[in-house]
């Protein structure tokens, strides 16, 4: 298991890349670990967690958790 306590962009690029593949995203390709900034590991770091306390997802929280990536993306 990963150590998520670091803030670090090699932990960034694994929460990132874990949500792509649980989503199963279509435009996973446009979601590029590397956009994601540390000063926003926490809030990744949450979204995670909530991905990650689940096996399946409705359209609605997809849509939701990709929205809120989005957001969180080159900012």
């Amino acid at each position: 298991m990963t150590n998520l306590e670091s803030h670090t962009q090699e932990n960034i690029e694994f929460m990132i890349e874990t949500i792509k593949a649980k989503l199963k995203m279509a435009s996973a390709a446009a979601m590029q670990a590397s956009s994601f900034k540390v000063e926003h590991y926490e809030d990744i770091k949450d979204l995670y967690e909530v991905v990650a306390s689940k096996d399946k997802f409705s359209i609605s929280e997809v849509e939701a958790l990709v929205s809120e990536l989005g957001k969180l993306r080159g900012k």
